[in-house]
């Protein structure tokens, strides 16, 4: 399962991650954020060990929210090396999130 990270984790948990980092900015009333969260579980256990995934409740964590410019969610952002390197909005296919993230994971 995904952890839940906050405004006060979030440098530990994203930022200074040794590996790529999936964000999940959700909050609990957004319906598309719950009809991408099992995607997001998905990738969780699919890439167990080559990308933390987290998930950011906006409501709870303006901070972070605001310094990444978060407008609307559900948001999902992938940091690597402590960098903002690419963004998907919208509930999205497993597949499109995939195929955004294989392009940050160090090849074999």
């Amino acid at each position: 399962m995904p952890t839940e990270v906050s405004d006060a984790t979030f440098t530990e948990e994203v930022i200074e991650s040794t590996i790529p980092v999936l964000v999940d900015f959700w909050a609990p009333w957004c319906g598309p954020c719950r009809m991408v969260a099992p995607v997001v579980d998905e990738i969780d256990a699919q890439y167990d060990g080559k990308v933390k995934v987290v998930k950011l409740n906006t409501d709870e964590n303006p901070s972070v929210a605001s310094q990444y410019g978060i407008r609307s969610i559900p948001t999902l952002m992938i940091f690597k090396d402590g960098q903002r390197v690419d963004m998907v909005v919208g509930a999205v296919p497993k597949t499109t999130l995939a195929n955004t993230l294989e392009k940050y994971l160090d090849q074999d």
